[in-house]
């Protein structure tokens, strides 16, 4: 399948025109029909970008940006039956990348993903927002969720990913079991303790030298972890 697109709406119609439209062109389209749904897809298939409406129940276009936003720089369309320019405005002050009034011609849509997806990609080949962490041998790639150690690929979860991308992109600092549980597994529940060291356990094991002394991950006695630069 192509490029990873996740579509999110809560009208099955637009989620379906927007399937048929895109797939066309070679994409793979995951709906999603809330923003809580979105929050969660985001972070389980990683989507190339992400097509938001606006008018949603419960949790609008807008919180369901800013959450994303928290975790996430993946580009974002928004599709909206209100072509009002604060709606624009508010849209692009938060960082979106595109805003498409409905209804929409498909053909339409299928050009804007093309060149935003365009306009990320030449972003991440060198651009300051470039995907891609290093420390020494350790490598961490964002756009392709690969890490290597030493030249050698290594297998890793989704979730032990986020982990190690949140520390990484935020070096030396520490950040604690509660704040861990919040931001990957969407709890703070403190019994979940141990889920948390887990996978700090397992990510040692997959890229450090030596587990039990780790050079990367470690940890802050009696607050909870960071990453060392």
């Amino acid at each position: 399948m192509g490029r990873k697109i996740l579509a999110v709406d809560d009208d099955p119609k637009v989620l379906k025109i927007i399937g048929h439209s895109l797939t066309r062109e070679g994409f793979e389209v995951i709906p999603a029909s809330s923003g809580k749904e979105a929050l969660a897809k985001t972070k389980e298939i990683y989507p190339d970008l992400v097509l938001l409406d606006l008018m949603m129940p419960e949790m609008d276009g807008f919180d369901t940006l800013q959450k994303l936003k928290e975790f996430s720089n993946v580009p974002v369309i928004i599709l909206s039956a209100r072509n009002d320019e604060a709606d624009k405005v508010a849209g692009f002050r938060m960082g979106v990348d595109d805003y498409q009034v409905k209804p929409f011609s498909p053909v339409e849509l299928a050009l804007r993903v093309k060149a935003v997806l365009r306009r990320a990609d030449n972003t991440k080949s060198g651009g300051p927002d470039q995907k891609v962490l290093q420390f020494d041998q350790l490598i961490i790639d964002h756009s392709k969720r690969l890490v290597q150690n030493r030249g050698r690929n290594i297998e890793i979860t989704p979730k032990e990913f986020q982990l190690l991308w949140l520390l990484a992109s935020h070096p030396n600092q520490v950040f604690t079991k509660a704040h861990l549980l919040d931001r990957i597994w969407e709890t703070t529940y403190q019994g979940d303790d141990n889920t948390v060291n887990v996978h700090i356990r397992r990510l040692r094991e997959k890229i450090e030298d030596i587990p039990s002394k780790p050079r990367y991950v470690k940890t802050v006695w009696g607050t909870g972890y960071k990453f060392v630069d």
